[in-house]
């Protein structure tokens, strides 16, 4: 059984140190809470300065909804690295996604809030409905399968 606490925020040197991604792939900034074994909420400063938005529509940038996928499985991630320490150094992997949705654009200037939270555990699978939100409205959900080895 995985214990139950809430943590408090980590910075971008705290996420570094847990996730192996580096720039240009790391899609959350900062984490501003946890609770072990249950959920997560992250956050992410979308900017003009991302390498995505030279080629993905230049003239009416719009950040590529497979990297908002992949910023909620990086804060899934971490809520598996510090619900498991043991876990921590394991690479994660996509195992599946279900009932993907984009309901909005998001553009520079925007503020990426992450939510996760762990549905099912199932030996080395973690299944966890996954939210991202821009000023309270949803731009982003998924049912995320990950595999850590």
């Amino acid at each position: 059984m995985t214990e139950t606490t809430s943590l408090g925020g980590l910075d971008i040197k705290a996420i570094l140190d847990l996730i192996p991604h580096r720039y240009p792939f790391v899609m959350v900034d900062r984490i501003l809470s946890v609770e072990q074994g249950k959920n997560i909420t992250g956050l992410k400063n979308v900017s003009m300065g991302e390498p995505y938005f030279q080629g993905h529509f230049p003239s009416q940038p719009v950040m590529p909804g497979v990297l908002m996928l992949e910023g909620l499985a990086q804060v899934g991630c971490i809520l598996e690295y510090l619900s498991k320490p043991q876990n921590a150094g394991r690479l994660a992997f996509f195992a599946g996604i279900d009932h993907a949705r984009f309901r909005k654009p998001v553009v520079p200037g925007d503020q990426l809030i992450y939510k996760l939270t762990l549905l099912k555990e199932k030996r080395a699978i973690r299944i966890m409905d996954a939210k991202a939100y821009v000023n309270d409205a949803l731009v982003a959900e998924a049912e995320l399968m990950a595999s850590f080895t």
